[in-house]
């Protein structure tokens, strides 16, 4: 447990990165598998993890990102998109490979199945797009969890054009949304925000016992 705490006091929203200091492929994978083991509602993962390694895109995206330097000088840039509208399709297809994956029958998940379509299928569109962007969301804590056990840096993102990601990435076109950005390398030295003390409510005004 010291060693989860110790990390987490050590990690911070990084504002300049080495751009010459990279991930290495083994570090990478292995933050590949916390995001593919994150939980998500009814383990359905309504969402699409894009990585960003094209350096035209990235420029592309940096010009809608407010020009925050992050986006281009960061070793590794995480585009986490949710699912805009599905139907029945997205639970059949999780349960589909729950049949694969537990060796089970169609008949053995029907009801469960047929309970979450008839709770999510009831709502909006609108509905659905904000549940999935939550999903995205729950993503990205792990994310920042797993990258700092490895001391690699990270910063969460929300400040781009979202439509405008959506365009650059042709996302609109695969009932996707660019939800939030996490970019991935390495502290420059020259980032002074590193060297700030942390700044989070006390215990006593951030819990509730009842």
């Amino acid at each position: 447990m010291s060693n989860t705490v110790e990390n987490l006091k050590w990690r911070y929203a990084t504002k300049k990165f080495n751009s010459s200091k990279k991930i290495s492929n083994e570090d990478f994978e292995t933050l590949k598998k916390a995001i593919q083991l994150t939980a998500s509602s009814y383990g359905l993962q309504p969402y699409k993890i894009l990585n960003i390694e094209d350096k035209e895109i990235r420029k592309k995206l940096r010009e809608v990102s407010w020009n925050q330097p992050q986006i281009e000088d960061a070793s590794h840039m995480i585009v986490l998109a949710n699912i805009t509208d599905f139907g029945d399709e997205l639970v059949d297809d999780y349960f589909e490979n729950v049949i694969e994956t537990r060796n089970v029958t169609k008949e053995d998940v029907e009801d469960y199945s047929n309970t979450i379509k008839s709770t999510i299928g009831q709502l909006s569109q609108e509905q659905k797009a904000q549940w999935t962007a939550k999903q995205a969301y729950i993503v990205v804590g792990n994310l920042l969890s797993a990258a700092a056990q490895l001391r690699i840096d990270a910063c969460p993102m929300e400040g781009f054009q979202n439509e405008e990601y959506n365009k650059i990435l042709d996302l609109n076109s695969k009932n996707l949304n660019a939800a939030v950005v996490v970019t991935l390398g390495y502290r420059s030295e020259e980032d002074d925000t590193q060297h700030y003390e942390k700044v989070r409510k006390p215990e006593n005004q951030l819990f509730i016992n009842f």
